[in-house]
């Protein structure tokens, strides 16, 4: 445990092994989307049960992540950025290799809880770690690489998943996971959480609710990744319904819209990552990646009888949109100190995955609204997630030539 300066080799080390973290965590994350109806079948499920269930099993695993992210969030002020990074891919991965062994609801919805709890640490350790090593200068530069990288993992899952039956595809990612524990012994931790230690309000979680600003700020984060998760949750992982309604010319495969919109987010991270370098601001290119990002919903609601090809492509052109998950991560890294920015950042990264809670039960229920309408309720929940994100983000302010070394005072 020392202060000293990480070398050039340590810090290469640092962002692959967050980087690859990320990877296997967006695999896991997004397999269960791409898989839901093949292994929801499996146990004996049909019809409009495959989609009920399906969202229990979504809200089920994002309701673990909300209660992870806040536990590890905590962990990672207190223990270090190291311990909750591979604490929660040991988790993940082993609740990975159960999920392929399960023949019931109730124990997928178990298992699907606790990967949910798992896969909230990582990308948020990671964000954190890499952000506080590497001179602001190239910190855009390395947390693009840890998103793109990652991003890219939901492609691999839906090949995987294509090659393989759901339950091995499982028992892949877990292993994958477990590999990865191999490399914890090549990275370093982060200097100024060593710094930290002497503040008496490490991962005080509660502290930013007593004070009206700096929960208004943390507030803002969450809502400004919102549309980031009605696209995934919404258009793309219950595509083949929508594929129906827009009368699309075949049959559309949940799996293959997520790999092309998730083939289009690595394009959008990357792009906005170096944006935001080019331009010196993180705020501007989230306005463009925002609106970019209302462009492409409205299409999607208002393209009819296009076929599998173009609906696959508007997919991905929708992906690169929403490839602003770099930026807003970022962006809430910077926003607080370092006695508080691994809670913030975790607990963050999670509520706003956990949002896709609400998120579908007002689908449900402007369906309800709508008269069994997908396309209107669709429009009307992605209209409030795009008012709430450029409210929120018109509130906020730029951090990109932010200096990470201090401490949050409450």
């Amino acid at each position: 445990m020392n202060n000293k300066k990480p070398t050039q080799t340590a810090l290469i080390v640092t962002v692959i092994v967050a980087a690859l973290g990320n990877f296997v965590d967006l695999y896991d994350l997004l397999l269960f989307s791409i898989i839901r109806i093949s292994s929801l079948k499996s146990i004996g499920l049909s019809g409009a049960q495959l989609t009920d269930t399906g969202i229990l099993l979504l809200n089920t695993q994002m309701i673990g992540m909300l209660i992870g992210g806040i536990l590890w969030g905590v962990m990672g002020d207190k223990k270090g950025r190291i311990s909750i990074l591979f604490g929660s891919i040991l988790m993940y991965s082993i609740a990975n290799v159960a999920n392929g062994l399960v023949h019931s609801v109730e124990a997928y919805a178990i298992w699907r809880f606790i990967a949910g709890i798992g896969l909230a640490g990582e990308f948020g350790a990671g964000i954190v770690l890499v952000a506080e090593l590497m001179p602001k200068e190239k910190r855009g530069y390395a947390i693009t690489i840890v998103a793109a990288v990652g991003v890219s993992g939901a492609v691999v899952a839906y090949f995987v998943a294509q090659s393989f039956d759901w339950r091995t595809s499982y028992f892949i990612g877990g292993g994958l996971g477990l590999f990865l524990l191999l490399l914890r012994f090549g990275i370093v931790e982060s200097g100024l959480f060593h710094e930290s230690k002497t503040a008496s309000n490490r991962g005080d979680f509660l502290a930013i609710f007593r004070n009206k600003t700096q929960f208004l700020k943390y507030l803002r984060c969450i809502l400004i990744g919102i549309p980031l998760w009605f696209v995934v949750g919404i258009l793309i992982t219950f595509s083949p319904e929508f594929g129906k309604v827009l009368h699309v010319q075949g049959e559309v495969s949940a799996g293959a819209a997520v790999a092309w919109c998730y083939g289009g987010v690595v394009i959008g991270d990357i792009m906005s990552g170096l944006m935001s370098q080019w331009l010196k601001s993180r705020i501007k290119v989230v306005y463009i990646f925002l609106l970019a990002n209302a462009v492409g919903t409205v299409v999607y609601f208002t393209t009819y009888g296009l076929n599998l090809s173009q609906f696959y492509l508007l997919c991905g052109a929708i992906g690169v949109a929403t490839g602003y998950s770099v930026l807003f991560i970022t962006i809430a890294s910077e926003q607080f100190g370092t006695n508080i920015r691994a809670t913030v950042t975790i607990t963050i990264s999670n509520f706003i995955r956990a949002a896709l809670i609400p998120i579908t039960l007002l689908f449900q229920f402007f369906k309800s609204v709508f008269n069994g309408s997908i396309i209107y309720s669709g429009m009307t929940v992605g209209a409030i997630s795009m008012v709430l994100a450029l409210y929120a983000l018109s509130k906020s302010e730029e951090t990109f030539h932010k200096d990470l070394d201090y401490q949050e005072e409450f």
